[in-house]
């Protein structure tokens, strides 16, 4: 599951420019003022080790009123729905009240705790962190977020770290395959779960927000394991106000990341909007197989259909290797056709191809269309393997592979997703570029080769005897 990390702390800590680097944005503002965050806001980060998502809060001072105390209940939710806080304090101006406030606050929540001792510039280390000592965290760490000091390394350890914890608990547990129903409130994605299931397991009222958390389902159908993900319905950010729906919204894209497909359910009597393209874009990143089902199917007369069938082509026309099902979930029409589709991105997103397939593939594909040349020299690409699966990965080696235009880079994906029968989960590519071995290194001349050069060179160095001398060496003419 995809590890969320919440950044609090007293008003003008470096909270703000800490999420900035995470998140490789300008999303929070950013100034040498105290209370200028307020809301929470979310950002997603990628390090090395893989994706997290980051939540910037306001500051608690403990002597909230008015607006501020809003803002500390804020910081109060996003400490609870992280499972990883990220306590900054200020080393410059030393541990205060409000930081054992705080600290008090992380404690009773039970959530892993890092320190940040952040501004430690021009400062002892051991100095600076003397004091907040006591409020004995185990992990303490020193940056300087407006230096871009150790922020990033920071994140780097702890999320590889959390990955690595998530995945040795993944193992013990065999859920199957793991179906994540997506989409927007009120589009049927829980009519749909009872579908699959066949009896009515979760809640399902007209009225949007019925859902609150993502609730986990296993079961088997036909000998084979399944585990249905029903989620909260994802609206646009200026559409929700309720603290509980902000929640279920990082549980969503949890589920998401925590999914092997993701089913991403429309409503066939609205156009696609943006927040559905939203969705379906987060899980590309992720990396997720997809299958799209249009809901609400059923009733509607034939010019109708043909209009959803347009909108659906022309909005869509960049995933055209995702499944469409146009589906009826409170009759269940078409209802069962999911599960092929499910099962075929599935089997694609784990598919394993041998280097000697990938490689002739890729000989083939270039001898159909050259890439480009760069500086007058053409760009070779020599040998492909797999280098992971779900989503699949491909790894080409060549030279100068850095070069590669985007366009070539698609006609390449577009190539392998032919032959190699790939529907439903995106192919992700890495291009490598070999080290030149004699790059920096000069070859020895023999004594012979020497003796050779040196002629060469004194051949090649201009005669600068004067015109005197040169008719003293000009030979005699008869």
């Amino acid at each position: 599951m995809i590890p969320v990390i919440a950044l609090v702390g007293r008003p003008n800590v470096g909270k703000s420019t800490m999420f900035n680097l995470l998140t490789r944005s300008r999303d929070a503002l950013v100034a040498d003022f105290a209370g200028l965050t307020r809301d929470r806001k979310y950002g997603e980060g990628h390090v090395e080790a893989g994706r997290f998502i980051v939540i910037d809060t306001g500051g608690i001072t403990g002597e909230e009123q008015g607006i501020d105390a809003a803002m500390a209940e804020q910081s109060a939710l996003a400490i609870a729905e992280a499972n990883i806080v990220f306590f900054v304090v200020d080393a410059k101006a030393g541990l205060t009240s409000a930081d054992e406030l705080i600290a008090k606050l992380v404690r009773t929540q039970g959530k892993k705790t890092h320190l940040i001792i952040n501004k430690i510039d021009g400062m002892n280390p051991d100095v600076a962190a003397a004091d907040f000592y006591r409020l004995g965290f185990e992990h303490v760490h020193f940056t300087v977020a407006s230096h871009n000091r150790g922020v990033r390394s920071l994140a780097e350890d702890v999320i590889r770290e959390a990955i690595e914890e998530d995945q040795s608990d993944s193992e013990s547990e065999d859920a199957g395959i793991k179906i994540g129903i997506v989409g927007r409130p009120n589009v049927g994605k829980s009519t749909l779960v009872n579908r699959l299931l066949g009896e009515e397991r979760v809640v399902v009222y007209d009225h949007p927000g019925t859902t609150r958390d993502s609730i986990y389902i296993p079961y088997e159908r036909m000998g084979k394991r399944f585990t249905l993900i029903d989620t909260a319905g994802i609206r646009r950010r200026k559409n929700v106000k309720e603290a509980v729906e902000k929640f279920s919204i990082i549980k969503t894209l949890q589920a998401i990341d925590d999914a092997h497909v993701v089913v991403l359910v429309l409503d066939a009597r609205e156009n696609i909007v943006e927040q559905d393209l939203h969705l379906l874009g987060f899980a590309l990143d992720a990396g997720k197989s997809i299958v799209i089902a249009v809901n609400k199917w059923d009733g509607m007369n034939p010019e109708s259909r043909s209009e959803v069938k347009a909108e659906l082509t022309r909005r869509l026309h960049f995933v055209p290797f995702v499944n469409q099902h146009l589906i009826s979930a409170l009759h269940g029409t078409g209802v069962g056709n999911l599960y092929k589709s499910i099962e075929e991105a599935y089997d694609c997103s784990m598919a394993k191809w041998s280097t000697n397939m990938l490689t002739r593939i890729l000989e083939d594909a270039v001898l159909e269309h050259q890439p480009p040349m760069v500086r007058g020299h053409r760009i070779k690409l020599r040998y492909a393997h797999q280098g992971g699966s779900n989503p699949p990965i491909v790894v080409v080696h060549g030279n100068q592979t850095t070069a590669l235009p985007d366009s070539y880079k698609r006609y390449l994906e577009n190539t392998f997703r032919k032959v190699l029968k790939v529907k439903g989960s995106p192919i992700r590519f890495e291009f490598k570029t070999g080290e030149n071995p004699f790059a920096n290194k000069k070859s020895k001349l023999t004594p012979r080769q020497q003796r050779t050069q040196n002629k060469r060179n004194d051949v090649s160095k201009p005669n600068r005897l004067g015109k005197a001398a040169k008719k003293k060496q000009a030979p005699r003419q008869r």
